[in-house]
């Protein structure tokens, strides 16, 4: 056996990482090596600890995306969701569609569905951090690369990062002409362009104009006689970027980002009664093309945000400044309970509806303000360090609008819901490594934030009364890392890393009437452990590395619906643990041929023997309309309850792989490729509790790409698939009403056509 592929197999350990919110121009444009000989991996260069380095010397757990592969998950439109499961223990979804995706890394996520909710996973675009659920859809083009940083990220990054950070990097301005267009047409009338121009204006000024517009035709329709709306899952999406880049010398640079976002489409199809009773098959007259309805359905989302970035080099010391502005207005509207008419209204179907829900959700005021000062060393030496300071500040409204009386067949309104938030934080940071010797590093991490958060939830209903409940709230945390790189020999690096993380505390109330009061959850904190091994292979031709952790939450924010109305419930469990191992592996096995292999196991447990939900209401005119919990229940307050001390974290898959295998050939002037990639995970749980029902079935999806380059690269034509096996099931649900359920996308394939200049 090859010796360092032994050291490798006998190290099995791995990574952490923690993010940022800065770093400018050249410095943070991420960028790769060279390759020093045919069929060597490429040097993967990345800055996820504020300076460009090495992957392999960044003592964390790292997984980067670009190039060939962002094209390939790209390929038919796909939204920032392209991104779950194609990088281990990272899985992303949404109740919203092409908006508000919820991420989980290591299987720490959060599930709740209204718009002001954080996430323990960190989102960072262009080094400004996207806070609201709604920022963090951004159509994703023109990227340079993907980082995903797994593990607490409290240090540099800070707040509402304990899971991990993902990190976005656009490509930069450089002072030379280039650029691309590639269009793209596919089922469903789906039509996709995307361009950007790189040019100079003069010696000093640079700009890149970079735009993307992504359309389908509907494809579901509804056929009730008089519904609002009759056609559903087409879109239209179009973004844009502008940057600026000044460099009147070697010594400053002023990077200025100016983007934005128009968005309008449907929102999620809620499916009534798909799901089979007493198991989690859909039933056996689905059909996905076909959706009945009496509600409206309709979303429309619009950000515009601009970012500053400033960089001066010194003797000694580099000083920047990141400012970051964004600002949304959103509003999505749909039908909950998934059908039309109900109990004590029909006609109704399909199956049983106990009583309609129907909700638009909009965010008629939201801004977001960030800044941060940081200062670093840049002198030659075994110490360096950088120091820095950060404030947020965000001011949001929600609301909450409810359908829930019937005129002329159609909900009209009646009531609404108003939330109103206020939050600020700052903190300060600092980091230090240290170079022991040739073969040992060590770094440590501090950082101090304060959170600030007012809040308000009303509930108006006309002609009956008003509700009024306020909430305040002000925290602080002390964030710290310590980690340390041993250079085994020249092709493989051991690390270890103990990091803690933090999220601020989270307010909820979207208030069902006037009796209802909003919820508040504590702060959570993690502790988390890891060691690892990164490994060049065989002369660099192939790379892989591994990763061995345990995490341990206090407090852990977790949301619980009713179990009848569309209403969450913020809560803490006492402890949440987790446990797992990540490996990576990319090679070239020859000239022809290239293949990825990346797979995750994560064990995770709700640990709080006091922890209560309510489960799925059973209807007493329709028992048949309710799940199969299998937790323990009791009686609690007269109603029944599940106890889910013990279970595992929900949507947190235990196995979790990815694949990819590229074959290529010359042919004339050009190569012929074909690229085929592939994702699985194992079951999980839609909720806190556990039901037959409501638990995910094991899936497998895989895409294909078949093309050709000419003329050293500067053209492509592709044709493109992607579900290729066209698997359809739920992956996910709602949490009252009846079995009401929300599938993955059929199958879809097209042509895309690319040209470089």
């Amino acid at each position: 056996m090859d010796k360092r592929l032994k050291h490798s197999l006998i190290a099995l350990a791995v990574a952490s990482a923690f993010p940022l919110h800065g770093a400018i121009a050249q410095e943070a444009t991420t960028t790769t090596e060279e390759v020093k000989k045919p069929g060597q991996l490429e040097t993967v260069i990345v800055t996820a600890q504020r300076r460009a380095e090495n992957i392999k010397d960044v003592p964390m757990a790292i997984a980067t995306l670009k190039g060939e592969k962002l094209d390939v998950l790209t390929s038919g439109g796909q939204d920032i969701r392209f991104l779950n499961g194609r990088s281990p223990s990272v899985s992303v979804e949404s109740d919203y569609g092409r908006t508000f995706p919820r991420f989980y890394i290591r299987g720490l996520g959060n599930t709740d569905f209204d718009l002001n909710a954080s996430q323990p996973v960190g989102l960072v675009m262009d080094d400004i951090v996207q806070e609201n659920p709604m920022l963090k859809g951004f159509p994703v083009f023109d990227v340079d690369q993907v980082e995903v940083l797994r593990g607490p990220q409290g240090t540099l990054f800070g707040r509402n990062s304990p899971a991990g950070v993902i990190k976005f990097d656009s490509a930069k301005p450089v002072f030379r002409q280039e650029g691309y267009v590639n269009v793209g047409i596919g089922k469903d009338r789906v039509r996709n362009y995307e361009g950007a121009y790189n040019f100079p204006i003069n010696d000093v000024l640079a700009t890149r104009i970079s735009l993307q517009s992504q359309h389908r035709g509907n494809r579901v329709h509804n056929d009730r006689p008089g519904a609002p709306t009759t056609d559903f899952e087409g879109y239209k999406d179009n973004a844009g970027r502008i940057q600026f880049l000044l460099k009147p010398n070697k010594d400053f640079s002023a990077l200025l980002n100016v983007h934005g976002r128009d968005m309008d489409g449907n929102a999620t199809l809620f499916r009534a009664n798909i799901l089979k009773k007493g198991t989690n098959e859909l039933v056996d007259n689905f059909d996905y093309k076909s959706y009945p309805t009496d509600g409206g359905n309709e979303q429309h989302l619009k950000n515009k945000g601009a970012n500053l970035r400033l960089r001066w080099d010194t003797p000694g010391l580099t000083f920047h400044s990141i400012t970051g502005y964004e600002k949304l207005e959103f509003f999505s509207r749909g039908d909950v309970d998934g059908g039309y008419g109900a109990s004590f209204h029909p006609p109704m179907g399909p199956g049983f509806i106990p009583f309609p829900v129907e909700t638009a959700d909009l965010i008629p005021d939201h801004k977001q303000l960030s800044q941060e000062f940081r200062v670093e060393s840049n002198y030659k030496g075994p110490l360096q360090w950088i120091a820095g300071v950060f404030y947020f500040d965000e001011h949001i409204q929600i609301d909450s609008i409810s359908f829930d009386s019937f005129t002329a067949g159609n909900p009209q309104n009646a009531a609404y819901a108003t939330q109103q938030q206020d939050a600020k934080s700052y903190a300060a940071f600092g980091t230090i490594n240290y170079t022991v010797n040739e073969a040992f590093k060590l770094r440590a991490g501090l950082r101090y934030t304060k959170d600030k958060k007012d809040f308000v939830a009303r509930r108006i209903e006309p002609g009956t009364g008003e509700s009024n409940w306020p909430l305040h709230d002000t925290s602080s945390n002390v964030s710290w890392d310590l980690s340390g790189t041993y250079t085994l020999n020249k092709d493989t690096n051991l690390f270890g890393r103990v990091a803690t993380g933090y999220r601020a505390p989270s307010m909820q109330g979207r208030l069902f009437d006037l009796t209802s009061q909003p919820t508040q959850a504590d702060a959570e904190k993690a502790v988390s452990v890891e060691f690892g091994v990164k490994q060049d292979l065989f002369d660099r031709r192939a790379r892989m590395s591994a990763t061995v952790f345990n995490y341990r939450m206090k407090d852990k924010q977790l949301t619980a619906g009713s179990g009848s109305i569309n209403m969450n419930r913020l809560v803490n469990a006492d402890k949440v643990t987790g446990r797992g191992i990540e490996l990576d592996l990319q090679a070239n096995l020859s000239d022809a041929w290239a293949v990825t292999f990346g797979t995750s196991y994560n064990d995770t447990e709700i640990k709080d023997p006091n922890l209560f939900v309510q489960p799925c209401g059973n209807f007493a005119n329709n028992p048949a309309s309710g799940c199969t919990v299998t937790d323990p229940q009791t009686t609690v307050g007269g109603g029944t309850v599940a106890l889910i001390n013990g279970n595992p974290l929900p949507r947190a898959p235990k196995w979790q792989h990815n694949f990819t295998l590229r074959y290529s050939q010359p042919l004339g002037n050009g190569e012929i490729y074909a690229y085929t990639d592939w994702a699985y995970r194992t079951s999980y749980n839609f909720f806190l509790y556990e039901a037959v029902e409501y638990k995910a079935k094991e899936l497998l999806e895989g895409g294909l790409r078949v093309g050709y380059r000419w003329n050293d690269g500067k053209y492509e034509l592709a044709a493109y698939g992607r579900n290729i096996t066209n698997r359809i099931q739920s992956l996910g649900a709602i949490d009252f009403d009846n079995l009401t359920g929300i599938v993955n996308e059929p199958r879809t394939y097209g042509v895309q056509f690319k040209a470089n200049f």
